[in-house]
């Protein structure tokens, strides 16, 4: 492998060489002042996720029925001033 060929891998890499990365001490620290080197900041799960139901929730079907109660309301409302206006 070339020296060119191994510092465009080393480049591409998520957790370069440190035998290859300038700066870098042989423990793995940076001297005073220098930037480590660039690393994918990647996280995962601590846990594994509860599967998901099919059903629609109840507080869901409690808010459309809400909702619902609310539009009927205002229409009666809206149809019982009109009705005033009229007569």
């Amino acid at each position: 492998m070339t020296d060119h060929s191994r510092r465009v891998k080393d480049r591409d890499a998520i957790d370069p060489a440190p035998d290859t990365t300038p700066t870098l001490e042989p423990g793995g620290g940076v001297n005073p002042g220098d930037t480590p080197p660039d690393t994918a900041q990647t996280s995962g799960l601590s846990h594994p996720q509860r599967l998901l139901s099919k059903r629609f929730p109840g507080a869901g079907v409690a808010t459309l029925v809400a909702i619902g109660c609310l539009i009927v309301a205002m229409l009666v409302v809206a149809v019982g001033l009109v009705v005033m206006v009229i007569v």
